[in-house]
């Protein structure tokens, strides 16, 4: 719900920001009618409105790669930390074992 409100004031802002954009274009060309003033705008908005969606997506799907990719590593990571713990739990096992049975030995 808190997503969907975040992207609900997000995409107003950006609307917003355009329309103001385009307003002061069209405030530095005073020769456009009222009309051609209105196309302009709303030609601009839907335009800027375009290439802010396209780049929202595109570092979305760069978000979801690199997710990915930590994810692929934080596994092999994972991975290699468990097997040497346990070759470090062989090794310790084995050398009790090895202290163990000199004990033995040299007890006799």
């Amino acid at each position: 719900m808190a997503d969907e409100a975040e992207g609900y004031l997000l995409a107003h802002f950006h609307r917003d920001q355009a329309r103001r954009e385009a307003e002061d274009l069209c405030a530095r060309m005073p020769w456009l009618t009222t009309a051609q003033a209105e196309e302009l705008t709303g030609h601009y908005v839907r335009r800027r409105l375009d290439v802010t969606r396209q780049s929202l997506r595109s570092t979305v799907r760069r978000a979801e790669e690199l997710r990915q990719e930590y994810e692929n590593r934080y596994a092999a990571l994972r991975h290699t930390l468990l097997r040497r713990h346990a070759a470090c739990a062989c090794a310790v096992l084995a050398c009790a074992g090895g202290v163990s049975a000199l004990t033995v030995l040299l007890t006799r």
